[in-house]
């Protein structure tokens, strides 16, 4: 596949045999970023771990403490009474059926999607529309929830969801190339914690097998996968 000149003229700032620290991974998808838009900077982690087991899945939510950078469009499925709370704490679409059928309908402007349990029964008939997006409310990821003002104000804070695919990778955004390096470091190193921190009891042999960092249009910086160990 040809690439870009300024694909190729970033890619030779990365030496792709090399293991780096953190930081100067960050410095390089930051000095790599070089499209007329400001770049998302996302992490890539192959785990040692078998996601067809179910004792073997790794997923979660965390909070970033800088945010992604994106501007994040929240609905919310619940009764009545929890509306006015989930407005306030800054989501855009509130309801219940309503909602419901203007999903089913095709209408998709929406990020995430927040629901109180008493709601799932309602949500689960749109699992073939929000599943295979991702979108799919569960409360492993904190999107199923009794408080349902405090998870708007998660996700509108950057909050975000990590799980395997069926390679065994995450794949996930720290923020943006504008975010500098000691920002996108905080990220980084917040979301690395929650995915150790969530080592299946059942893996077995080396948990992080690789990790590398890149912009949108960007090369692979390979981070040293050791200091996770």
């Amino acid at each position: 596949m040809k690439q870009g000149k300024k694909y190729t003229d970033s890619a030779k700032l990365v030496d792709r045999a090399r293991l780096y620290e953190a930081n100067e991974a960050l410095d390089l998808c930051i000095q790599t970023a070089k499209a007329k838009f400001d770049e998302t900077v996302e992490i890539h982690v192959r785990l040692g771990v078998d996601s067809r087991h179910a004792d073997q899945q790794v997923r979660g939510a965390v909070v970033l403490p800088n945010g992604t950078g994106k501007e994040v469009r929240v609905a919310v499925f619940c009764k009545a009474d929890k509306e006015e709370a989930a407005k306030a704490a800054g989501a855009e679409f509130v309801g219940a059926e309503d909602l419901m059928q203007k999903i089913q309908g095709g209408w998709m402007d929406f990020d995430v999607v927040i629901a109180s349990p008493d709601m799932m029964g309602l949500v689960g008939r749109l699992g073939k529309v929000l599943g295979p997006r991702g979108l799919m409310p569960n409360p492993k990821a904190g999107t199923v929830t009794p408080d349902v003002a405090k998870a708007v104000q998660e996700a509108k804070a950057g909050k975000i969801e990590y799980r395997l695919d069926k390679t065994n990778i995450i794949h996930c955004p720290i923020g943006k190339a504008s975010f500098g390096v000691e920002k996108l470091q905080e990220n980084f190193d917040t979301l690395m914690g929650a995915i150790v921190k969530a080592k299946p009891a059942a893996a077995k042999g080396q948990y992080v097998k690789s990790c590398v960092v890149s912009s949108t249009m960007g090369p692979g910086v390979k981070v040293n996968p050791a200091r996770f160990v």
